[in-house]
């Protein structure tokens, strides 16, 4: 009974914990709000500002312009009207002297000599003062320039804030994870024919459910959607999982966002093990390369170092990271005794690095590409007890694929050390799925995906990712989920014959 209250203590226990989690996640939820409403409101106080002395400047422009036109049109006019005063006061002038000329010739008695005057008729009648024009050629009137803001001033007094759109909705039925790409669906819950394009941000996660202020990882921004939904393509998925949130935009403002969605994206994510690896690879995390002298200088430190019994690796990561179903991290210093002997690395022939995540359930799927100048490399998965002299395929703890360019080429699976030949084309990159629950280990042409083999078998320990390489290198991509094409052929693949049990019909190497 006191056990039994125990377990009811812990539970409880633990889901306060979990309570408590969430409680302070959503304290710093609400604290990064009232930082973000001081910022914002700082900032758009600003932005008011802008728009209206750009109003202000906008209106400075106008009315210097206008002023300028009222301006032109007064010289226009005073230049015609000052032209008009100048002809006026020349004619003004000749006909005052015709005038006084005509008045002395009516003066004249005599016949002969006020003949002589006879052309004072013409001068008179061709005198420029008849044919001036006494009508002015522009008006005192300036009102056509004039204005009227009436409407303006009343648009100006009804000025409101912009509508903000309303906030879109993300459809999680909508939303595909497949072959490392995201889809994501959103849609508007009130039809808005005013919104321009989205914005949608997403980020990485450990941690399902609401979106966590203190996460490590900062939102990434895709700006200007058109549609309602977009693909993300190529991702590592080496997160559990990956929060979205959109929001939509009119030409002026951005809505607000979506309440947001987590989306499960899991994967296989290992890296290589170079606290066992032999000492002629040289790995850096999911590359290894073969170098000759690496042994030699190393072979006299590493001697002082290895202990009689196991030793603890303590470069290898404290955590487990996504995957399907539980693949768990594996060191030197967890394993039993028996394991692997009493020593720390591959040795001899055994040119070997081991991933170092154990798969002990789930499907899994990696790739693998080999240098072109790689002599010889294999590929596939082994038991945590292959012994240090071990080669891949020579053992009933290990199956592989083996690829030969030295003096002769070959390709061929390997497992206990029998042999099947491989008909067909050495791929540019190597898939390899692993069923650990259905047995299955199979290899792919990574682009084509066309199988080039699958073994058939029942694990009864957990497996680790194995490689082989020697004069040349190998790089893996991992965090990759199992490829659509290669679920859609495990059916079929079921029912080929090419299976560890064929190898037993094999020669023995």
């Amino acid at each position: 009974r006191l056990s039994q209250k125990t377990k009811t203590l812990q539970r409880i226990i633990s889901t306060l914990a979990n309570k408590n989690d969430e409680i302070q996640n959503f304290i710093d939820t609400l604290n990064h709000t009232l930082k973000g409403v001081q910022e914002n409101s700082s900032n758009i106080l600003s932005e008011l500002d802008e728009e209206f002395d750009s109003l202000y400047s906008i209106l400075d422009e106008v009315k210097e312009s206008m002023i300028n036109c009222i301006k032109q049109e007064q010289a226009r006019k005073s230049q015609e009207l000052q032209s008009q005063i100048s002809q006026c006061n020349n004619a003004l002038e000749n006909s005052e002297e015709l005038l006084e000329f005509a008045t002395r010739s009516l003066d004249i008695k005599e016949p002969e000599e006020f003949s002589k005057y006879v052309c004072v008729y013409h001068r008179v009648t061709m005198a420029s003062a008849f044919r001036l024009s006494l009508k002015p050629k522009v008006s005192d009137n300036m009102t056509h320039l004039m204005v009227d803001f009436s409407q303006e001033r009343q648009m100006l007094q009804t000025l409101k804030f912009l509508p903000v759109p309303k906030a879109p909705e993300i459809d999680p039925v909508e939303c595909l994870v497949a072959d490392n790409s995201v889809t994501v669906a959103w849609r508007m819950l009130e039809e808005d024919n005013k919104i321009d394009h989205f914005i949608l941000e997403h980020r990485k996660t450990n941690f399902d459910g609401l979106p966590r202020v203190k996460d490590e990882r900062c939102w990434e921004i895709i700006d200007n959607i058109k549609g309602t939904e977009y693909t993300l393509s190529g991702l590592k998925f080496d997160s559990k999982y990956m929060n979205f949130r959109v929001r939509a935009c009119n030409k002026a403002v951005a809505g607000e966002y979506s309440d947001p969605v987590t989306l499960e994206t899991k994967a296989l994510n290992f890296n290589l093990d170079n606290s066992s690896s032999h000492l002629n690879l040289k790995v850096e995390d999911t590359c290894v390369e073969w170098d000759p002298t690496g042994g030699k200088g190393q072979e006299s430190k590493m001697k002082g170092k290895e202990n009689k019994g196991s030793v603890h690796v303590t470069s290898l990561k404290k955590h487990t990271r996504s995957g399907t179903p539980s693949p768990k991290r594996t060191s030197v210093g967890s394993r039993p005794p028996a394991v692997r002997g009493s020593r720390d690395r591959f040795t001899g022939e055994s040119y070997t690095v081991l991933g170092d995540t154990a798969i002990e359930s789930g499907q899994h799927y990696w790739e693998v590409k080999a240098q072109k100048d790689c002599k010889s490399y294999s590929v596939g998965v082994a038991y945590k007890t292959l012994g240090k002299f071990d080669q891949l395929g020579k053992t009933n703890t290990s199956w592989c694929i083996h690829v030969n360019n030295w003096l002769q080429n070959t390709f061929a699976a390997k497992h206990n050390n029998k042999v099947k030949a491989l008909d067909v084309t050495v791929p540019e990159k190597i898939g390899v799925f692993c069923d650990f629950d259905g047995g299955q280990l199979s290899f792919y042409d990574a682009n084509s995906k066309q199988l080039l083999y699958s073994f058939k078998t029942k694990f009864t320990q957990p497996v680790l990712p194995g490689f082989m390489v020697w004069c040349g290198g190998l790089s893996l991509s991992t965090g990759m989920q199992v490829p659509s094409a290669v679920r859609t052929l495990q059916k079929s693949e079921n029912g080929m014959t090419g299976s560890a049990s064929s190898l037993n019909n094999v020669v023995t190497q």
